[in-house]
């Protein structure tokens, strides 16, 4: 099963963050091992932003860091296709972030499970969050 990792997981977990839970950890090693952890392209959007404005303090530009997560973790991006785009619309998604609305949307269409600490993606019904 596909596993989409939101911006916040993938950060946590390339500082080791004691933020990201044991279940959250092994769940993205797991999937990462089998080759089925993904992220939504909106993600690397999402870190060079971060880190534009002071947000995130990376010891490397944010294009290496972001190079580096994708071979450590054998990620996938996943982009952007009309599905996504319009799932992104849905109105029980109650993010009002961009991004977060294209994660969920991202995870919805592939059916996927989303690795996430986002309290309210757990409450779309159909959405199998990991935290």
């Amino acid at each position: 099963m596909l596993s989409i990792c939101d911006t916040h997981m993938l950060i946590w977990w390339s500082v080791d963050s004691p933020k990201l839970s044991a279940r959250a950890r092994e769940a993205m090693e797991k999937a990462s091992a089998a080759g089925e952890l993904v992220i939504a392209d909106i993600t690397l959007w999402e870190v060079a932003m971060l880190t534009a404005r002071g947000r995130l303090q990376l010891p490397v530009a944010a294009s290496v860091y972001m190079a580096d997560l994708l071979a450590a973790l054998r990620l996938t991006v996943l982009p952007i296709t009309p599905a996504i785009a319009e799932a992104s619309q849905a109105t029980d998604i109650k993010q009002g972030d961009p991004a977060d609305r294209l994660i969920a949307a991202t995870a919805r269409v592939h059916q996927a499970q989303l690795l996430s600490a986002d309290a309210q993606f757990r409450e779309l019904a159909d959405l199998a969050v990991v935290y």
